[in-house]
Parts: structure tokens; sequence; C-alpha cells
């Protein structure tokens, strides 16, 4: 077993990586909107209110769109700081908000028209589509964000294969472009100045180059140079199995334990699917490894796998490391398979540690073994947690019973949704700060 160096914990006066992101991500899309507020008021206003209302609902859109692509984007900086989980649930959020002021622009624009034309909002739509040049687009792509937004429901999203609400979901990318050639066309902000018009392509550059970047040009590089394939595959339980993955210069891989991937293994019945899973040992520059339970068809063929198989990886991706300590010594709480992450970030944490594992019964308890004997190597505690859902076994009373000093630790949590939730709510009720809770929601979507 090789254990790989963490750096050393930054002192608690140190700016945390996660709040110099969360400032960046404010501080953006502010600037962003003043600017594009200074270029409107330079280029004038019209003389119908809902006009002049319509417009700004119009280049906040616009900015909101633009806002979403970064956030989808899977910018490293960005997502080691903050996490795909966070960012993907702030993207749908924007997205909301999009879907309104998009709205507000429509419905604005159209009663401005018709109030000056006397025809029915209606009527005045269709007329602006058949007339006004980069309208007809406008009103394409505003029905694309429409049955995007729809499907991005939680109730729909439920009920959709991650695969088949991706595929929906593409079309966003075809809106953008029809948006964009909509604002060219039709509007008159950014083409009153050589600096406005330099500042609107200069925006969107940026954006759809970022995705670009992170979505498109990173994972095919990191894939062609680290060329990975499956070493071998082990089970380590009736309905769990770890893979083996090897390949080129992996030394050269910026993973981190309590990372997770993409995966994409190319078989002729499997490569078009990707499954996030955890790297369950630390990298160690040769070998990468991750370890899942058969809860789908595609976790359950994992078993299958055949030593030479070529891997598709896009990440590493996740703020669920040793990046965001604030404390010398730590806490992790995994629940079932949630240990994955968390053996991984055992071997990679200094400082005293406390491991509680927390299973229905002992013939649950992944990877335990493993768990136990880098917990005598690295002097930590273990504690594996057995029984029924309820009682809570993890209720206030009981984690401090475990940890008596839980609040001046770091406390790393991975587990089922009900299971973290049930924890967050004992951290909260023994008083650890939010700042030493580290947690993330490991899901393609949100």
């Amino acid at each position: 077993m090789t254990t790989v160096q963490s750096p050393p914990v930054p002192p608690t006066t140190a700016i945390r990586p996660a709040v110099v992101a969360r400032t960046a991500l404010y501080a953006v899309p502010a600037a962003n909107a003043i600017v594009v507020t200074l270029f409107a008021v330079q280029a004038g206003f019209a003389s119908d209110a809902l006009l002049v209302l319509g417009r700004f609902a119009g280049l906040y859109a616009a900015l909101l769109m633009a806002f979403q692509l970064l956030l989808v984007a899977r910018l490293p900086w960005l997502d080691r700081r903050i996490g795909m989980d966070r960012l993907t649930n702030w993207h749908r959020w924007t997205g909301f908000g999009l879907l309104w002021t998009l709205l507000a622009h429509v419905v604005l624009v159209t009663l401005g028209y018709a109030r000056s034309s006397s025809m029915d909002p209606v009527g005045q739509l269709v007329d602006l589509a058949e007339t006004v040049e980069g309208v007809l687009r406008a009103v394409v792509a505003f029905g694309l964000i429409l049955v995007v937004g729809g499907v991005s429901a939680r109730w729909a999203r439920r009920r959709l294969a991650y695969e088949t609400w991706h595929f929906i979901h593409l079309y966003t990318y075809v809106a953008v472009v029809l948006a964009f050639t909509h604002q060219v066309a039709a509007g008159t902000t950014f083409t009153t100045s050589s600096a406005a018009t330099a500042y609107w392509y200069t925006l969107w550059g940026v954006a759809l180059g970022s995705v670009f970047l992170g979505r498109l040009a990173l994972p095919l590089y990191r894939n062609l140079r680290h060329r990975l394939r499956v070493e071998a595959v082990v089970p380590e339980s009736d309905d769990v199995v770890s893979v083996h993955i090897t390949g080129r210069d992996l030394d050269r891989l910026p993973a981190r334990a309590g990372q997770f991937f993409l995966w994409r293994f190319l078989t002729k019945d499997r490569w078009w699917q990707a499954n996030p899973y955890s790297l369950s040992a630390a990298p160690d520059g040769r070998h990468l490894r991750l370890t899942a339970k058969a809860a789908g068809e595609g976790s359950a063929a994992l078993r299958h796998l055949r030593p030479g198989t070529r891997v598709f990886a896009e990440g590493p991706y996740g703020a669920f490391t040793a990046m965001h300590r604030t404390r010398p010594d730590a806490v992790l709480i995994a629940g079932g398979v949630g240990v994955t992450p968390v053996r991984a970030l055992l071997e990679e944490l200094h400082g005293h540690a406390v491991v509680i594992h927390r299973v229905n019964s002992e013939r649950d308890a992944v990877l335990h073994d493993e768990l136990r004997d880098l917990a005598r190597l690295k002097g930590a505690e273990l504690h594996l947690v057995t029984g029924p859902p309820v009682p809570d076994r993890l209720a206030p009373g009981e984690l401090l019973r475990l940890v008596p000093d839980i609040a001046g630790r770091d406390v790393f949590l991975c587990g089922p949704p009900p299971m973290m939730n049930a924890v967050l709510g004992s951290l909260r009720a023994l008083g650890v700060p939010r700042t030493q809770i580290h947690f993330e929601r490991f899901s393609l979507a949100g």
C-alpha cells in the first residue's frame, strides 16, 4: 500500500478555497450585469416603457445563459473548490431564473409592440417572427429552453434515464446559438459602439470556450495521454466489485483521494453509458481503483469486465478532498458503499482520525478489512456501527459518545441521502461549524 502525502493543513486564518471560488462566481455575473446595464443606458431607451423593461430582461437573460454555460463547463479550478453537485444545483436554479427572465422578455416586448400597433399579442408575436430578422430564431430558442426546463423539473428528471435526459439537454446548445444570433441581428445595445461589440463577443467566447475546454478538449486530451484500461476485476462480496485501472503517466493525472470520475467502459454494450464512481484508494501514480455495489445495470455489469478493456474517464471531479481541511484532526463518517471515498481519504489524511462506518449488518461492511488495516497503520480509531435505520445510531448523543471532541474536528461525510441528511442534522445539533463539515452528493444531474 502506497500512502500519498497530503499537503499540510492550511492555517485557520487562511481564506478557504471554497470561499474564494464562491466569491468569484458571485462577482463575475454581478460585474457583467453592471457592464451590460451601462452599455444599455449608453445605447438609449425606447419610447415605450414595456419595450425598455423587455429589452433589459432579454439582456439579463443572455447573461444568465452565459453563466449557465460556465456552471456546467466542469472547469477543474471551480470543481475542486465547489464540487460538481453544488455547481449542478446552482445550474438548475439559474436555469429556472433564465426561464422566467426569458418569459418576461418575450411577454413585455410583444405587449410593447402590440400596444403601438393595435394588434393582439399573439398576432404581434407572429408578425415579429415573420418580419424582424432574428426573432423567429429567438422563438425557437425559447421553445427549446422551455422543453429542457420541463424535463429538468424533479418529477420529470426522476422518470428519465440519465442518457435520455442528457440527450434532450444537448438542445440547450442549439438554443444558445440561436439566441446569440438573435441578439446580434435584432439587438441594438451591442452594436452602438465597438467596445460594446467586443465585450459581447468576448463574453460569449469565454462562455462557449469554457464548455469546449472542460467538457470536450480536456477529457479527450487526458484519455489520449493516459490510455486507461482495466487491469483486474476483484469481487469484494456477492454484490460489490472493485475494478483496478492502469494506464500511462498516471502520476501526471491530477486526481486526489475522495474524488470521482465519470467512467465509460468501452465494451459493445456499455460504451455509451457513463457512471460516477469514486476512487476507493488514494491514487499512487500507477493505478486507480473504483469499488461499486450492484445497484443497477451499469454497476452490475462491472463484474463481467475483462482485463484489457479500454476505459474513457472524465474527471477527476469533486471537492470531497483534504484540500478543504480546516482542523488538524478529522472524523470520517461513511454509510454503506459510501465508504469508498472515505477509505481513500483516510489513506491521504494526516493527523488523528476517527472513522465511523454505518451499515445494516457486518456483511454489508464493504472493504472493512482494508479499512481496519489502514486505520491501524494511520493510528486512527475505527467504529463499525450496525443495525437497522431505526433507531438512529448516529443521533447527536451517539456521535458525541463516539467522538467527544467532534466540534473541534473536520467532518467528512458520505453515504445514502437519508443517512447523510440525518447525520447533518446531528452535526448541527452538536454545534459543529458548517465550515468544518464536508460532503458531496455523487450524481450526474443533481
